[in-house]
């Protein structure tokens, strides 16, 4: 049965960096080396991302005027809410807010554990999303309460929009030994 987590479930803690707080929706394992999170980051000065060797990265922009972020002497603009930027832990990012604190999502996957994907669906109040498949899944809806379902491989979960404009982040699991 699908299991549903809150902010109750939720935990706060340091960057690694130093420089701001990351909320941890969800973590895998519990404790000792990552091997896949979701998380969400209030950031709220200019400065590097935290390096993490061996992870791969897909990061969104939530709430607030984006940011600029420097990786490999490119430039890329993160300012459209939702819209998934992949990118290697152990890259050197620079990031420049364009404006006030914002809110990002990151999924953080250890290579030697497997992959995520990662899909955004806006919920519409007359409508019902379906989330069914063969592979294990997280599925976040991002509205006034926050909340994260977890789903077992094969196991199917259907969501209605609460409140106007609720949008849904499927995040599908790859894992390398098949569970």
């Amino acid at each position: 049965m699908a299991t549903l987590l809150g902010p109750a479930d939720f935990v706060d803690m340091p960057w690694k960096n130093g420089g701001g707080t990351t909320r941890e929706l969800y973590r895998l394992p519990a404790e000792g080396d990552l091997e896949l999170r979701v998380s969400m980051a209030r950031v709220g000065q200019s400065g590097p991302f935290s390096c993490f060797p061996g992870i791969d990265r897909i990061l969104m922009l939530v709430q607030g005027d984006g940011f600029e972020l420097e990786m490999a002497g490119e430039r890329r603009l993160v300012t459209e809410p939702f819209v998934p930027l992949h990118f290697n832990g152990e890259a050197a990012v620079g990031c420049r807010l364009l404006g006030g604190e914002c809110l990002d999502f990151n999924v953080m996957t250890a290579r030697r554990w497997g992959r995520a994907e990662l899909r955004v669906h806006p919920l519409a109040p007359d409508r019902d999303y379906r989330s069914e498949g063969s592979r294990g899944r997280l599925l976040y809806r991002h509205g006034a309460e926050p909340e994260l379902w977890v789903l077992a491989p094969g196991e199917t979960l259907v969501l209605a929009a609460r409140e106007p404009a609720e949008v849904l982040v499927e995040i599908t699991l790859y894992p390398l030994d098949g569970a």
